[in-house]
């Protein structure tokens, strides 16, 4: 069970205390409005969290919201334009949406709800549409340190700098983790409420112990080497997620191009799952992001599912994340279900449902090729890996099935078995809890393998 009585930090994230930014064609007309107008659709978005990337990065690169918007052009006579706005976080989207200058905007649950607590607030109300990734576990937020820190478990974080964006899913997770290790996020550790790309830097520097941030930052920093996972969000079983928020006025003036925005992202989305080497290519030319973290979150055995669908599961963990924001003052009462609207998503896309994922499999990226290979466990990965020429090898968490890069991995040696954890905490955990267990390199690993 979720707590209703834990505690952040009173703060506001930065974003949102920021002036506003000028942005166009938001308030634009209804449907069907006279020949030859034009409309400028606002879009905001965040090209470097990669879960979101069906209603934003790959979406837009894509140009399926255009070609959407021009079959509706030719039918209406209007001509229309999408302005995309690239924001770090989403809590500028939020101050934007409210200034009624971005119409569309995607976001994590943790923003959603302040999103859509803002916008009670300022008058300018915003309804949840569609989901863009999601994990069912938590994975898509990670707990991270230095390499070589003395920081090994949660319990030494007291007394520790930890930087985290407040208001984030990555800062529930933060706290969440903390409580249900004994620890008081407000009161026995230092919380540094910092950008992704700050506390990056900050723990580099030696100035943050530890850092708590969403996708694709845990994983973009191990892969550099730049940092050690020391708690996997999956851990806590605890749904998170990142979805679609539209300003309520938009969405009833321009139902039609709401319809088209959201037949577009269904149309990436499909794209991402049929071909998710190539989305993976694209999303890291456009973000600059290396492809083979990309793929860690997005590929076919991704840490996110990638599905639009309003899932029950989804909407009964945003109800939960209200206490834990609410007793930040961060919003007030969030009416969940008034915020949630699937109307537009069940009126504008008829396609059939994704089947659920299956379970989480290795899977191994060689150099130069454009598909990947799964495995059916750890030790066949590894034979298959050894003296071949690896772009990525990835591998699932043997406890939260949270995958991570192979070589990054805490390996265990249990019997003839291999396993696989993201931290060296459950690794640990398994092997004080099983005979025999021992934690070994990854280079060992390989070489029990063959």
């Amino acid at each position: 069970m979720k707590s209703k009585r834990l505690l952040l930090r009173p703060l506001l994230p930065l974003a949102l205390l920021l002036p506003l930014t000028a942005a166009c064609g938001a308030s634009a007309a209804a449907d069907g409005e006279a020949a030859g107008k034009k409309v400028t659709v606002t879009v905001g978005y965040q090209s470097k969290t990669i879960n979101t990337v069906t209603a934003g990065t790959l979406l837009r690169s894509l140009g399926y919201f255009e070609e959407e918007l021009k079959a509706r052009g030719q039918k209406d006579g209007t001509t229309y334009k999408v302005e995309w706005q690239d924001y770090a976080t989403g809590a500028p989207i939020t101050a934007q949406m409210t200034a009624g200058k971005i119409d569309i905007g995607s976001m994590g649950d943790f923003p959603l709800l302040i999103n859509a607590a803002r916008g009670k607030e300022l008058k300018q109300p915003t309804r949840l549409v569609a989901v863009t990734g999601y994990n069912l576990r938590g994975g898509l937020n990670t707990v991270v340190t230095a390499p070589g820190s003395p920081v090994r478990s949660l319990a030494d974080l007291r007394g520790k700098r930890v930087s985290t964006s407040v208001g984030s899913a990555a800062d529930g997770t933060l706290v969440r983790a903390l409580q249900r290790a004994g620890i008081d996020a407000d009161k026995d550790i230092q919380k540094l409420n910092q950008q992704p790309s700050v506390g990056a830097s900050a723990l580099a520097a030696g100035s943050a112990d530890a850092l708590s941030q969403f996708v694709a930052w845990p994983g973009q920093l191990a892969f550099e080497g730049r940092a050690t996972a020391l708690y996997d969000g999956a851990e806590l079983n605890l749904p998170t997620f990142h979805g679609v928020t539209v300003r309520e006025k938009f969405a009833k003036e321009r139902a039609g191009v709401l319809d088209d925005f959201l037949r577009a992202q269904r149309r990436a989305t499909d794209y991402l799952r049929e071909q998710p080497v190539a989305a993976a290519e694209s999303v890291a030319k456009e973000t600059g992001l290396p492809a083979e973290v990309v793929y860690l979150y997005n590929g076919a055995n991704g840490i996110a599912t990638f599905d639009p669908e309003l899932r029950p599961e989804l909407i009964a963990a945003l109800k939960e994340d209200v206490p834990v924001l609410k007793s930040a003052a961060l919003v007030g009462d969030v009416d969940v279900d008034a915020f949630v609207d699937p109307a537009p998503l069940k009126r504008a896309v008829q396609a059939p449902a994704y089947p659920k994922a299956g379970a989480v499999k290795p899977e191994l990226w060689l150099q130069g090729q454009p598909t990947t290979r799964t495995f059916d466990s750890p030790k066949e990965l590894l034979k298959a890996a050894k003296g071949a020429d690896v772009r990525a090898a990835y591998v699932p968490d043997a406890l939260t099935g949270t995958l991570w890069f192979a070589d990054k991995a805490v390996w265990v040696a249990d019997g003839d078995e291999l396993r696989a954890f993201v931290t060296a905490a459950s690794a640990q955990r398994y092997v004080d809890g099983h005979a025999g267990a021992r934690i070994i390199r990854y280079a060992d690993a390989v070489g029990l393998a063959s």
